[in-house]
């Protein structure tokens, strides 16, 4: 029989932005399933990205009851990719599992992640069967999305995979050696590489609350996405522009011929005004893609922390740099 002090540690990061209406039930479940597990030691840390709910109160009146919860309080919200990052470099454990607080992720894989992590795997991600209370479309655009990051990126990102998975000790150093600010986690989670297993699961609808997910930030970590990893639409942008280019040599030299043979003032005034006017169109939208990447630099540039910490298990964090 292992002494407690023997036992591996293993961290239950949970990012929350406004889940009071879910923490309770998230922590019943969470507890059901790892109290019968004696192997090891668990930490449920919590990081609370600027809740303007009772979030960080459901939090402290857990935590005054099971010494087995941390928590992280942001100074605001920083996003969900922030939150995982800033719970990342807080937990004790020796390895750590990521789920959301919404309960779409059962917490009941948890002993079959454990379980093929003691086989020797590094990272045991849920990728989903099926999803239940999302729309057609929100489905059609997920699988869009994820066929155009597969051919654009040069790195294997596993479609219909979030966030919810165990990572090993080795993962988790990786990834705290990552301070991009703008992040997109999923794709960083496959740059890593290390050994990694597939489970499978179908995933419920939201056990209460409101996605915080609209279309519009769904798109906004759909550019992250494929910016992050490729710059294929530079290239792309360069490839039509000289595609355009040689058209346009052609043309040049067909309408030279032409005059020469025929003679006469040459015609096509809208046509010439249409081609002016879509060659400036693709030439902002190449600004655009220039601008994006452009973008990204500049942010990068500032060497900003990526999040403040108000507070860690109720003191307050002085020193910032030590993260």
């Amino acid at each position: 029989m292992c002494n407690e002090s023997d036992k591996k540690l293993i961290s239950i990061l949970v990012p929350c932005y406004n889940e009071e209406a879910v923490l309770h039930l998230l922590y019943q479940r969470i507890s059901a399933v790892i109290e019968p597990i004696q192997t090891y030691t668990f930490e449920l840390i919590f990081v609370n990205d600027g809740s303007t709910d009772h979030t960080l109160d459901i939090i402290h009146e857990l935590r005054a009851k099971d010494s087995r919860i941390s928590y992280v309080n942001l100074s605001r919200n920083f996003g969900k990719e922030i939150a995982m990052i800033a719970g990342i470099d807080y937990l004790k454990g020796d390895a750590a599992i990521i789920i959301d607080a919404d309960l779409q992720d059962p917490p009941e894989l948890i002993p079959e992640m454990i379980s093929w992590w003691e086989k020797g795997y590094d990272d045991v991600y849920a990728k989903r069967r099926s999803r239940a209370g999302e729309s057609m479309f929100k489905k059609w655009s997920s699988h869009a999305f994820y066929y155009i990051l597969q051919k654009f990126t040069h790195i294997p990102i596993q479609a219909d995979v979030g966030d919810f998975r165990l990572l090993d000790l080795q993962c988790l150093n990786a990834l705290r050696l990552m301070r991009e600010s703008q992040r997109y986690t999923k794709g960083l989670f496959s740059w890593i590489g290390f050994n990694k297993k597939e489970i499978l699961f179908d995933r419920a609808p939201r056990a209460a609350g409101r996605t915080k997910w609209d279309y519009w930030k769904l798109s906004n970590l759909a550019i992250e996405g494929i910016t992050s990893f490729t710059i294929l639409p530079l290239r792309a942008a360069s490839f039509i522009g000289c595609l355009l280019a040689l058209f346009a040599l052609i043309y040049m030299a067909f309408i030279i011929i032409r005059t020469l043979i025929y003679g006469g003032d040459v015609p096509g005034y809208p046509s010439l005004i249409s081609i002016i006017l879509f060659i400036g169109g693709i030439q902002l939208l190449f600004l655009g893609i220039i601008g994006e990447y452009l973008g990204r630099v500049f942010n990068e540039s500032k060497f900003r922390p990526l999040y403040l910490v108000k507070d860690y298990n109720g003191k307050s964090i002085i020193d910032q740099r030590c993260k």
